[in-house]
């Protein structure tokens, strides 16, 4: 049954923005998981005035159902969900084929969204659009904590009720809302049309010339 809670990922930014409140006015940097977690991060972002980044991960999608994730990878990080490999029957040399087209595609996207603004010595909050397996959000929080972030909030807008971070990978995780009955995040969006290359671009541009930009540490 599919339930509307957002009309799309701006709407999706803005309920998200009232969830933290309380980062504003504070170090953090807003980073939003391309594509879609880009525009939902770049209304929190807008909205409590501050920076705005992108966290660059790939999911491992198994073969042959290339939008099950069964892991992640981001700079310096790979997760992989040693259940759903099992259950999937996906050979080790499988995952590594999945893995090799994704380094590729993941060294494209980190060209192409060069981070504006650096995770060191600053808390990061990580933003997508929504959590399906948690994949490539694990992936994200790994990798800008080890890139030196001091603390690592996970805010997404809709999850399953039943997920939740590993211990010690987030300081804090904010969900609005957890939902029970759960197949897909598309399903709780109006529009969950495909955000391009362009659009991402544009937003961290636009971002890095705007008013948190400036007001922002190093600039």
């Amino acid at each position: 049954m599919r339930v509307i809670i957002f009309a799309d990922r701006v709407d999706a930014g803005q309920q998200l923005a009232r969830e933290l409140e309380f980062a504003r006015g504070s170090d953090a940097v807003v980073f939003g998981i391309p594509r879609g977690g880009v525009v939902v991060a770049a209304e929190v972002s807008r909205a409590l005035g501050l920076p705005l980044s992108a966290a660059v991960v790939r999911k491992l999608g198994a073969p042959h159902h290339e939008e099950y994730a069964v892991g992640a990878i981001a700079e310096g990080v790979k997760v992989v969900n040693a259940d759903a490999v099992r259950r999937g029957g996906i050979t080790a040399e499988e995952l590594a084929a999945v893995e090799d087209v994704e380094r590729v595609e993941l060294a494209r996207r980190q060209r192409l969204f060069a981070a504006e603004q650096p995770a060191a010595a600053r808390t990061a909050i990580i933003v997508d659009d929504g959590i399906a397996t948690g994949a490539t959000a694990l992936a994200a929080c790994r990798a800008l904590r080890a890139q030196g972030a001091v603390g690592v909030i996970l805010a997404v807008p809709v999850a399953p009720a039943e997920w939740g971070p590993e211990p010690g990978v987030v300081d804090e995780y904010i969900c609005p809302h957890p939902i029970r009955d759960f197949w897909a995040v598309g399903q709780f969006y109006g529009d969950f049309s495909q955000t391009d290359d362009e659009v991402v671009r544009r937003l961290l541009n636009d971002a890095a010339t705007g008013p948190a930009a400036e007001g922002s540490p190093g600039r």
